[in-house]
């Protein structure tokens, strides 16, 4: 399970965008803790401790501990992360506050493991989700969700039914969603006998040019005699 992160935050003042820009420059990134019964608060949390943690993170769907000055620690989930569109600089974060019996949603990875029957036989595999979307209470979030393939065959397909999740976590997709499939690899002849079809359609393109060409020039003559 994904354990929380401490994360230092301090309190600070509901301020214009002048002010804001100064406290970037200054190393921070403005934020702000709702929900949780609570009034919004605003704060602002360290730049490049914030980077550090979401560049070791498994996704994006973080928990955190948030050290409000040494005061009070608030358990929080990490909502939204807002980018500058040119640069990329993190310009604002939402957490939302949380505690052990609150629901969260969150996209989770979604690892494939073990080698499928099929494959082996000359199959290949095909994994159509790579995240997916749970529900679950703070201390059953997983860092990823590992699914198993190995005994697909040729043909077969695992679907969100088949997947065995962890305890406390419940998928938001319907359970006939398809998770990965084993697909029928092209064979040798199959590649040749389409390379054979599209050279025997351009060959019969050439006669029928040529054809054309043979009927055009036999007109000629017949015109020049009757002038």
């Amino acid at each position: 399970m994904a354990k929380p992160q401490t994360l230092k935050a301090e309190e600070r003042a509901r301020t214009g965008s002048g002010v804001l820009k100064q406290m970037r420059r200054e190393g921070y990134i403005p934020s702000v803790v709702y929900g949780g019964g609570s009034e919004n608060k605003n704060v602002k949390i360290h730049a490049k401790t914030f980077r550090d943690m979401l560049n070791h993170a498994v996704s994006d769907s973080i928990l955190v501990n948030l050290d409000l000055e040494g005061s009070s620690t608030q358990m929080a989930f990490l909502q939204d992360v807002q980018h500058n569109a040119l640069t990329g600089e993190i310009m604002h974060v939402d957490f939302l506050a949380v505690n052990q019996d609150t629901s969260i949603t969150a996209n989770i990875p979604l690892e494939l493991v073990g080698d499928p029957k099929g494959v082996v036989e000359g199959g290949l595999l095909e994994q159509l989700l790579y995240t997916l979307e749970i529900s679950c209470l703070p201390k059953d979030l997983p860092e990823s969700i590992e699914v198993d393939v190995s005994d697909l065959a040729i043909s077969d397909s695992l679907n969100i039914g088949e997947v065995n999740f962890p305890e406390g976590v419940i998928p938001a997709l319907n359970e006939d969603v398809v998770v990965a499939l084993v697909a029928k690899a092209r064979t040798a002849s199959v590649e040749e006998e389409a390379e054979e079809l599209a050279e025997g359609d351009a060959a019969e393109g050439e006669a029928a040019e040529g054809a054309e060409g043979a009927a055009e020039g036999g007109d000629a003559p017949a015109a020049d005699a009757a002038e």
